[in-house]
C-alpha cells in the first residue's frame, strides 16, 4: 500500500541539529520512519522503538509495553498503542507509545501512532497525573479499516485530551502526508466546540507550549 508525501521536511537533516534520542513510535510505516530517516537514525546514540523494530534495526533499543530505560537521569517507559482498531495489529504491526520522567520536570506523555482512547484511560489509571501529552493525531486512514483510522482524529483527541485531565495538549504527525483525512484546523474547531481551546497547545521554539489558535492551524496547513 503505497502512501504519498505532500510536502517536505521543514528542516533538513544537518540543520535539526544534535538529537539525544529519537522516540520511534514503529519503523514499518515511511510516514513514521522514510529512507532519510533511516539514514538519520546513525548519527543518534540512543534509539528507542518496538520490540519488533529492534529486530529490523541495527542500534534500536526495543521497549516492551511499560518497560523503561534511563538517559541521562530522563526515564523513558514504552506505553500500550494500537494503530488502529482492535486487531490491528494482524496488518498495521506493532507500535509504541513513550511516558518521559526527570525529578523536577513535567510528565510527558508521547501518545505514538495510537487510535485507541481506552490506551489512553489505561495509561492514566497506571501513571497518575500527565503534565504534557504530544498526541498523533490527524485521523490517519488508508482504507484498511473503513472508516476506522489508523490514529486519533479530531472527536477521539477531545476523548483523549479528557481522560488525560489537565494535561497541555500537543497535537503532532496530522499534516504532509495524504492519508491525514483531517486538517489540524479542524482539531482545533473541534477542541473549541469542546469548551478545551484552552488545553491546545503546539510546540514552540524551545520553550513552553504555546495556546494553538484555529489561525495557527490554517498557517500550518499553509506552510
Amino acid at each position: 500500500m503505497s502512501l504519498h508525501k505532500l510536502t517536505g521536511p521543514a528542516l533538513g537533516p544537518d540543520q535539526v541539529g544534535e538529537i539525544d534520542v529519537v522516540l520511534l513510535s514503529h519503523d514499518q510505516h515511511p510516514d513514521n520512519l522514510d529512507i532519510a530517516g533511516r539514514r538519520y537514525l546513525a548519527r543518534v546514540g540512543t534509539v528507542l522503538s518496538t520490540a519488533d523494530a529492534a529486530g529490523r534495526l541495527d542500534g534500536v533499543t526495543g521497549l516492551a509495553p511499560w518497560q523503561t530505560h534511563a538517559v541521562d537521569g530522563v526515564e523513558i517507559t514504552g506505553l500500550p498503542a494500537r494503530h488502529g482498531p482492535v486487531g490491528a495489529e494482524r496488518l498495521s504491526g506493532a507500535v509504541t507509545g513513550f511516558l518521559l520522567r526527570a525529578p523536577g520536570e513535567p510528565t510527558v506523555y508521547v501518545s505514538g501512532d495510537n487510535a485507541a482512547v481506552e490506551l489512553v484511560e489505561q495509561i492514566v489509571d497506571r501513571i497518575g497525573p500527565i503534565d504534557i501529552a504530544v498526541l498523533f493525531a490527524g485521523a490517519a486512514n488508508v482504507g484498511r479499516f473503513g472508516d476506522d483510522d489508523l490514529t486519533l482524529n479530531a472527536r477521539t483527541a477531545v476523548e483523549a485530551a479528557r481522560a488525560l485531565g489537565d494535561a497541555v495538549i500537543v497535537p503532532v504527525h496530522a499534516e504532509g502526508w495524504h492519508h491525514f483525512s483531517e486538517t489540524r484546523e479542524r482539531l482545533v474547531r473541534e477542541f473549541e466546540y469542546a469548551g478545551l481551546t484552552h488545553r491546545l497547545a503546539r510546540a514552540h521554539g524551545g520553550g513552553a507550549p504555546r495556546p494553538l489558535t484555529a489561525p495557527d492551524a490554517r498557517r500550518m496547513r499553509a506552510g
